[in-house]
């Protein structure tokens, strides 16, 4: 099997484990016809991407130098990375309380606090999450996702702030970090400096 000869629903599957970068279950068939052709990895439970099939999806998700879209959607991605930085210091207040220990979830008041900020974060990335989607149709999804997430933690279950296991917040976040930085061809570590001098910025 090869790029060309892939069906819709092993294209979508291919996306979706580059995205997510690992999966956890029974693998489905268009997951099976993915391994058979060395695109991704099954071991067990365990399915992860392999570099072919990485290569693949960067290729397929990639917006042309010239898009205009790209032009719009990185524009957008430089706001979002700051909001990027205040999820993931919120993730660690959510995990270890300011002295050091681990955050044992007895404290409702301090639990609170942190899911009042979870609303601001979501509050500000909003509008982003529907300039993703105009310019990037698909990303639609993600504002359905992040917002799902949301009422389950509200439903008292604290592992839909971030815990890895599940679609939780963090984990979706992550999922739309990765999926930009695909579609508007920046590495992992361009992208990192990019946010450090962004962050840097907006506190100068």
């Amino acid at each position: 099997m090869t790029e060309v000869t892939m069906s819709d629903a092993e294209r979508d599957a291919l996306v979706s484990i580059v995205v997510r970068g690992m999966a956890r279950g029974e693998a489905s068939a268009e997951q099976q016809a993915l391994a058979d052709a060395s695109l991704m990895l099954i071991k067990g439970p365990i399915m992860m991407p392999l570099p072919a099939g990485t290569a693949i999806v960067s290729s397929m998700l990639c917006l042309a130098p010239e898009a205009p879209e790209r032009e719009r959607l990185t524009s957008t991605f430089h706001r979002f990375l700051p909001i990027n930085r205040q999820l993931r210091d919120l993730c660690t207040a959510w995990q270890c309380r300011p002295d050091g220990s681990v955050n044992d979830h007895a404290d409702a008041g301090y639990d609170a606090e942190i899911r009042d900020r979870l609303d601001d974060i979501d509050d500000s990335v909003g509008p982003l999450l529907k300039r993703f989607a105009e310019d990037v149709p698909r990303m639609s999804a993600y504002r359905e996702r992040l917002t799902l997430a949301l009422a389950n933690l509200d439903e008292g279950d604290n592992a839909w702030f971030a815990s890895p296991l599940i679609d939780s917040y963090h984990t979706v976040w992550m999922h739309l970090h990765q999926e930009l930085l695909l579609t508007i061809g920046m590495s992992r570590a361009d992208d990192e400096a990019l946010e450090e001098q962004l962050v840097a910025g907006n506190h100068g």
